[in-house]
């Protein structure tokens, strides 16, 4: 195995946006609809979902290109939560990757509208033969990200959120929506890349799977860290935003200094429990990576 993960990061980086850009090139009747999906889909991004999925893929010796499809189908999902996510109706935020927003550039129907496109294609490869694992765990992979998205997930986590927007909501009703916000799809990185291997043992899906939820949380704690203390231009969007939506984030709970402690013990036990697995170096390398972020 090769152990220079910068190396690795950077080439996979590449693989996974090129083949992004392929995903997308699509003809159709609606040429509007396919250029807005590219442009909320290829303009950057840290690519921390599919770049997850590759690295446990490894721990199960799952085949390089499955992972690659599974990554970047849920990397589909994500750019579809923000897009949505940034709309008028929810967040009205004007810029996401240091760029205008998709509904600044192709209006709330059309912005709203390219969230489905991008919710339905990945569905649409995932059950394809694109993917070569067998029709079992295609099942199971497709069962667990369909979980970790809809009313089990991150549309339910995104609801409570709104809905308690203006309100202060104590930290385990906080971690709980987080963990079905933000962390569920994370989650659904990391074990659907685990899942594709044939390599696959329950015991080490379980520890797979609380190492998943922990790095999820760790995930949103930094998130809320670095919206309260990063400007616009390092954080790509608007800096601040939670508090101007007088929304409940670790740093209004628990105040800077203790979310930051928060943070660290977190990534430290992460690091320890990673750390026990057999070819978990990349995976150590984006908890790293998560953790030291500033955008």
């Amino acid at each position: 195995m090769n152990y220079d993960v910068k190396e690795w990061h950077k080439l996979s980086l590449a693989k996974i946006d090129s083949l992004m850009d392929s995903l997308l090139t699509i003809k159709t009747p609606c040429e509007t609809l396919v250029e807005s999906m590219r442009y909320s889909s290829l303009n950057g991004g840290k690519r921390i979902r599919p770049l997850l999925t590759l690295s446990a893929s490894v721990l199960s010796h799952a085949n390089v290109e499955d992972a690659l499809l599974i990554g970047s189908t849920i990397e589909l999902i994500h750019c579809f939560s923000l897009i949505h996510d940034d709309l008028p109706i929810m967040d009205n935020d004007s810029m996401r990757r240091g760029k205008p927003t998709n509904h600044i550039i192709y209006g709330d129907a059309v912005a709203l509208l390219t969230g489905d496109a991008l919710h339905a294609i990945c569905f649409e490869i995932l059950s394809s033969n694109k993917i070569s694992v067998t029709a079992e765990k295609k099942i199971k992979i497709i069962n667990l990200i369909a979980n970790a998205i809809g009313v089990h997930g991150m549309v339910c986590g995104q609801t409570i959120d709104w809905l308690n927007t203006g309100k202060k909501i104590p930290l385990h009703e906080l971690q709980q929506m987080h963990t079905l916000k933000t962390g569920a799809l994370i989650r659904a990185s990391i074990l659907s890349g685990y899942l594709a291997g044939d390599g696959f043992h329950d015991s080490q899906y379980q520890r797979m799977d609380d190492i998943s939820q922990k790095i999820g949380l760790l995930f949103q704690v930094v998130d809320d860290i670095i919206d309260a203390t990063e400007d616009s231009h390092t954080l790509g969007k608007t800096a601040n935003k939670d508090a101007e939506q007088n929304k409940s984030t670790y740093v209004t709970l628990l105040g800077l200094e203790e979310a930051k402690k928060s943070a660290l013990n977190l990534h430290k036990n992460i690091i320890e429990i990673i750390k026990l697995e057999n070819n978990s170096e990349y995976l150590q390398y984006l908890t790293d990576q998560i953790y030291y972020r500033n955008s």
